[in-house]
């Protein structure tokens, strides 16, 4: 058998030790939620990964997805980190072709009490389906983006993070179990593999990453910097697809406005100044300048930037009186070539700012930065702004993951289940022959691998080919992993398990090939 054959056929075989994973890895919150007598309510959410991240390591030793113990850790940021290689392989640890694989293992809120209440008390956030007849399939269609037919769902995994994105983290330990496995066979050869359970990402995007280039990567030697990192972020669309091939994304920041007024008794409004009327027309009007795109960049290939006020705090001493302070964020999703000064300088020009302003009332527009601990206790202080990034598309990167695709993915997907794709619009989002290169419409972990493009502190042979775009640098970067960005953050969020498959196969097979390419 060859080595595209052998990696298909290891995929299949460990297919269900992925969903083992999978599953466990979603339910493991529900042992701490409540928990007497020190519940952790947030368990599994940004900077609460523990738990789960501690059982992950376990398991990437118990079923040799690691050749050591010691080759998995936790890095000082909280992220799991393992390693593989193939020590006989005769390449210099120098001349080493480095790839990443990173996904993030914490989730959004799960909404436990939602779950039963919407679909049913057949459904749940943490255990999946326990019972097919106590559950509101009409719910679960209308809601979710895709969703395989019901006479398949044993194939289907429901559960909070299994879309997004521990399916993705899941793979990628299998993934390194099968290249171990195939190393005499050459799946390691010329490779290194570093790879990320991340922390953090849903609060604070490529938090991981960024810990990588701040702490790890300045002074770092050339077999500790990534020639190429594979994003497991879900890369399915409902209407194009599961499984694609993403090459790029928007960025995105915050923009925090304060408005500070003056607080009075609700029966003479005369007395104060309003900071919720004064800043609600701030955002009516920040609404209506993106409406028109005044100020907004547009891009063929990432779509152009956006604008919605996405969260609000108001300090008030009751509700019969004018507010003291009215404080709220623009999520602000930036295209290439968007600068955040800039985008935060549009907030600052608006006019309801400066009628605020001129009637007295004090307004803040600034970039908030997460100054969060992680789990572990790291601090990293960033400024929420997360550049975009895009991979050219003849990049040999993405050229040797349309490769791999072909070689083991697409053997595994049964020309009947490719074609109805094509015939029946409600299954559209199910895996093809065909490989899809796209990009994603939300934000990934690729946000954090951004670089100076002029930083002295890490050096990057030009044999490693990362990419300039403007005054940041980056390897090259592509996301392939399991999971409909229409499904993700629902109630109901769930994963097609074939496609955990198809990503353990791939994600087995490019790095060698990537390595060959750069002969």
């Amino acid at each position: 058998m060859t080595l595209d054959q052998r990696i298909a056929e290891l995929a299949a075989r460990y297919r269900p030790l992925a969903e083992q994973f999978l599953k466990e890895a979603i339910r493991i919150p529900e042992d701490h939620v409540d928990r007497e007598p020190e519940p952790d309510p947030s368990c599994g959410l940004s900077n609460h990964e523990g738990p789960r991240l501690e059982y992950l390591k376990r398991m990437l030793v118990e079923h040799q997805c690691v050749a050591k113990p010691e080759d998995a850790w936790f890095d000082d940021y909280g992220n799991l980190v393992w390693t593989v290689q193939n020590p006989d392989d005769g390449v210099a640890p120098a001349d080493q072709c480095v790839v990443m694989f990173d996904g993030h293992s914490d989730t959004v809120q799960a909404l436990r009490d939602q779950w039963h209440q919407k679909i049913g008390e057949g459904m749940d956030c943490y255990q999946g389906l326990t019972d097919p007849k106590a559950i509101d399939r009409e719910f679960i269609q209308r809601e979710l983006g895709y969703v395989p037919p019901e006479d398949e769902w044993d194939n289907v995994i429901f559960g909070r993070g299994s879309a997004d994105q521990l399916g993705g983290v899941v793979c990628q330990m299998v993934a390194t179990k099968i290249m171990l496995e195939l190393a005499s066979e050459g799946a390691l050869d010329g490779v290194i593999i570093r790879s990320y359970a991340t922390v953090a990402e849903e609060d604070n995007d490529g938090g991981g990453p960024m810990f990588l280039v701040r702490k790890e990567l300045p002074g770092a030697p050339p077999e500790l910097v990534p020639d190429a990192v594979v994003l497991t972020e879900g890369t399915g669309c409902a209407e194009r697809g599961a499984l694609g091939i993403y090459r790029g994304q928007r960025g995105r920041m915050q923009i925090e406005v304060e408005v500070i007024g003056r607080s009075c008794h609700g029966s003479m409004p005369w007395e104060g100044l309003n900071p919720l009327e004064y800043g609600a027309a701030i955002i009516v009007e920040a609404r209506a300048k993106y409406d028109a795109r005044e100020g907004f960049l547009d891009h063929e290939f990432l779509s152009h930037g956006t604008r919605t006020a996405s969260w609000a705090e108001l300090a008030t001493p009751s509700d019969c009186a004018v507010p003291d302070t009215f404080t709220f964020r623009f999520d602000r999703r930036l295209t290439l070539n968007e600068e955040a000064d800039q985008a935060r300088q549009h907030i600052e020009d608006l006019d309801a700012v400066a009628k605020a302003r001129d009637a007295g009332l004090t307004v803040n527009v600034r970039i908030p930065r997460y100054d969060k601990p992680t789990w572990r206790g790291f601090v990293l202080d960033n400024e929420a702004i997360y550049p975009g990034w895009m991979t050219p598309p003849d990049h040999p990167a993405i050229a040797c993951a349309v490769d791999a695709y072909e070689r083991v993915v697409t053997p595994g997907v049964p020309e009947s289940e490719s074609e109805r794709r094509t015939t029946k619009p409600e299954l559209a989002g199910g895996r093809s022959r065909t490989p899809r290169v796209e990009r994603w419409i939300f934000s990934t972990d690729g946000v954090g691998f951004m670089v100076g493009a002029d930083d002295p502190d890490i050096t990057v042979p030009d044999s490693k080919r990362w990419i300039r775009t403007g005054s940041l640098k980056h390897p090259a970067m592509f996301g392939f992993g399991p999971g409909i960005e229409q499904n993700t953050h629902k109630i109901g969020e769930c994963v097609d398990a074939r496609e955990l498959e198809s990503v353990c196969a791939l994600l087995a097979r490019f790095p060698s090939l990537y390595a060959q390419s750069k002969g």
